[in-house]
C-alpha cells in the first residue's frame, strides 16, 4: 500500500502546483497596471501624421522619414480605407457606380496594389519593378475595366524613385529660369514697342524659344520639350507631374484607393467605403519626404583592370556618339536644400499658402547615405544622366494610343540613367530585357546616336555596355558614390568619371 499512498501524494502535489499556475497573479503592490489591449483586427496605419505638428516644428526629419517609409511599405487593408467602391482612380475626384468585393481589386483600372513597395521594390523598397508590376496608365479614369489593350491604357514599367528630391529641386530651378526668361522677354518687348524672340535655355538645356510682343502677349509655338506653361514636370515617363507630392496623392488613389484629405476634402468619405481622411496632409508630407530623401545612385566599378579600363573607355564612347546630348551626365543644383511643399503645386495639393513655412532639409547632409555630392561653393552635382526634357523617341517607342496630358504618343522625358541597371527590364514599357535591346529601340531625336552606336566595332560596344552596367543603386549606407564589387569605396566618388563642366 505504501507505493499507492506515495503516488497519491505526488498527484496531490502536482494538482496543487497546476492549480496555483491557473490562478491569475495579482500585480505586486505599487506595480503599474498593464494598459488595456485591443485584440480586434484594425488598420495597418495605427497613427496618422498631423500636418500642424510638422508646421509647428515638433516632428523631426528622422521621424517623418520613418513614418514615410511605413506608409510606403504598408499593405493597406479595408480598415485603412483601401479600395474606392464609388470613386475612379482619376486624379480629379470622380464618382462611379458602387463596386465592392470581389471587384475591389482590378489589374487594369485598379486599385491593383496593396502597397507602394509592391511595385517599387528593385533592388529594395523605393526602386523600380519587374514587368509583372507594370501599370496601365489612364485605365484608372474608367469606372471599371479589365481591358489592358492599347485602346484602353498605356502600359508602363515601374520607375525607381532614387534621388527624387534632387530631381524635383532641379526641375524647380529650371522652371524658375524659364519663367524669368519669359517675363524678361515680355518686359523687353513692351519697352521696345516691338516683338522680341529669346532662347529658352536653362542649365545648358534648350527648350526652344519664345517670342514676346509689345502688347504683352507671347508666341509659344517654338517651345519644345516642355508644356506651354514652362513648368518642368519631372515625374511620370511622359514628364507630366510636377512634384513628388502630386505624384503620391495621385498614386495612392489610383493604385490603392486611399484618398488624401487635401484633395478629397477633410472629413469627406468620397468613395463611400466608411472611412474618411484616409491619408492626412501630414501623411502625404511624410511619404513625400521619404521619397525626396531616397539614396543617390552611383557607380559600381570592380577592382579589375580590364573592367576598369572598359568603363573608362565606355564613358568616352557614350559622349562621342551623342548619348550625352540628352542623357546629360551631370547638372548643377544651385540650392541643395529640399523644401516641401513645391511652390508650383497645382490646386488640390498642399501649397505654400497652406503652411506657415515649408519643411526643409539639406540633400547633401541629411537623410540616408549615399547622398548628393556637395561642391565647394555649396551647390550639388546631380549625376542623373537626364536633361528633364521630352524628346521624340521614334516609331519603336510610339506604341501607345492614348494621349496623356496632351503629350504626343512618341514623346517621353529623358530617362534618368543613374541606378537604371539595378532595375531591369528597360524602356518605358519594360519590353527591353537587355541594354542592347534598349539602345536599339531608340529613334527620333536619338536616331543619330543610335546609328552611331550601331556602327561601333564590337569592342567599343562592349566598353559602352560596361559603362552603362556600372550605373547602379549602391548599398544602403554607402559613404561613397563609387564602390567596388564588394561595396567598398573607391578612392573618390568619381575617380573613373570625367566630370563635365557645371551646367
Amino acid at each position: 500500500m505504501k507505493p499507492f499512498r506515495v503516488g497519491l501524494s505526488c498527484l496531490a502535489i502536482m494538482a496543487a502546483v497546476i492549480g496555483l499556475a491557473l490562478v491569475p497573479r495579482r500585480p505586486a503592490v505599487g506595480a503599474r497596471p498593464l494598459p488595456p489591449v485591443d485584440l480586434t483586427e484594425g488598420p495597418v496605419i495605427q497613427q496618422h501624421v498631423d500636418q500642424k505638428e510638422i508646421d509647428a516644428g515638433r516632428l523631426s526629419l528622422d521621424y517623418l522619414l520613418r513614418k514615410g517609409r511605413e506608409l510606403f511599405v504598408a499593405s493597406f487593408n479595408t480598415l485603412d480605407g483601401t479600395g474606392r467602391p464609388e470613386a475612379t482612380g482619376n486624379g480629379t475626384p470622380t464618382p462611379r457606380p458602387r463596386r465592392t468585393f470581389p471587384d475591389n481589386f482590378n489589374r487594369s483600372s485598379g486599385p491593383e496594389a496593396n502597397s507602394c513597395a509592391g511595385c517599387h521594390n528593385l533592388p529594395r523598397p523605393g526602386g523600380g519593378g519587374d514587368n509583372v508590376a507594370n501599370v496601365f496608365v489612364l485605365a484608372q479614369l474608367n469606372d471599371f475595366t479589365e481591358d489592358i489593350s492599347p485602346n484602353t491604357a498605356d502600359e508602363r514599367n515601374t520607375l525607381g524613385m532614387w534621388g527624387s528630391g534632387a530631381i524635383e529641386m532641379l526641375a524647380r530651378e529650371m522652371t524658375a529660369d524659364l519663367l524669368a526668361i519669359r517675363q524678361g522677354a515680355i518686359q523687353q518687348a513692351m519697352q521696345a514697342h516691338q516683338s522680341v524672340t529669346v532662347p529658352l535655355i536653362t542649365k545648358g538645356v534648350s527648350f526652344g524659344q519664345i517670342t514676346a510682343h509689345a502688347d504683352g502677349s507671347t508666341d509659344l509655338s517654338q517651345v519644345e520639350g516642355v508644356d506651354k506653361d514652362l513648368i518642368i514636370k519631372p515625374f511620370h515617363q511622359k514628364g507630366v507631374v510636377i512634384s513628388l507630392r502630386q505624384f503620391s496623392v495621385n498614386a495612392y488613389n489610383h493604385h490603392h484607393g486611399m484618398q488624401a484629405s487635401e484633395r478629397f476634402g477633410d472629413g469627406v468619405d468620397f468613395d463611400h467605403d466608411g472611412i474618411a481622411d484616409e491619408l492626412t496632409r501630414g501623411d502625404i508630407t511624410a511619404a513625400t519626404l521619404f521619397q525626396a530623401a531616397m539614396e543617390i545612385p552611383g557607380q559600381v566599378i570592380p577592382r579589375h583592370p580590364v573592367i576598369e579600363q572598359a568603363i573608362r573607355e565606355g564613358e568616352k564612347t557614350f559622349q562621342k556618339i551623342g548619348c550625352a546630348s540628352c542623357h546629360l551626365p551631370a547638372l548643377t543644383l544651385n540650392n541643395p536644400v529640399y523644401s516641401e511643399p513645391n511652390p508650383y503645386n497645382p490646386p488640390s495639393n498642399l501649397r505654400l499658402s497652406d503652411v506657415p513655412h515649408p519643411f526643409t532639409f539639406d540633400l547633401t547632409r541629411q537623410g540616408p547615405l549615399p547622398r548628393l555630392e556637395r561642391t565647394r561653393d555649396g551647390h550639388a552635382m546631380v549625376r542623373a544622366f537626364t536633361d528633364l526634357k521630352r524628346h521624340k523617341m521614334g516609331p519603336l517607342c510610339d506604341n501607345e494610343k492614348l494621349v496623356q496630358a496632351g503629350v504626343p504618343t512618341d514623346q517621353f522625358i529623358t530617362k534618368k540613367l543613374w541606378g537604371f541597371y539595378s532595375e531591369p527590364p528597360f524602356m518605358h514599357n519594360g519590353r527591353a530585357t537587355t541594354v542592347t535591346e534598349a539602345i536599339n529601340t531608340h529613334g527620333g531625336d536619338a536616331q543619330a546616336a543610335r546609328d552611331a552606336w550601331a556602327a561601333l566595332p564590337p569592342a567599343d560596344k562592349n566598353n559602352l555596355f560596361q559603362f552603362l552596367r556600372s550605373l547602379q543603386v549602391l548599398p544602403l549606407g554607402s559613404p561613397a558614390l563609387a564602390v567596388d564589387e564588394e561595396g567598398r569605396p573607391r578612392n573618390n566618388s568619381h575617380d573613373l568619371r570625367e566630370s563635365p563642366p557645371p551646367r
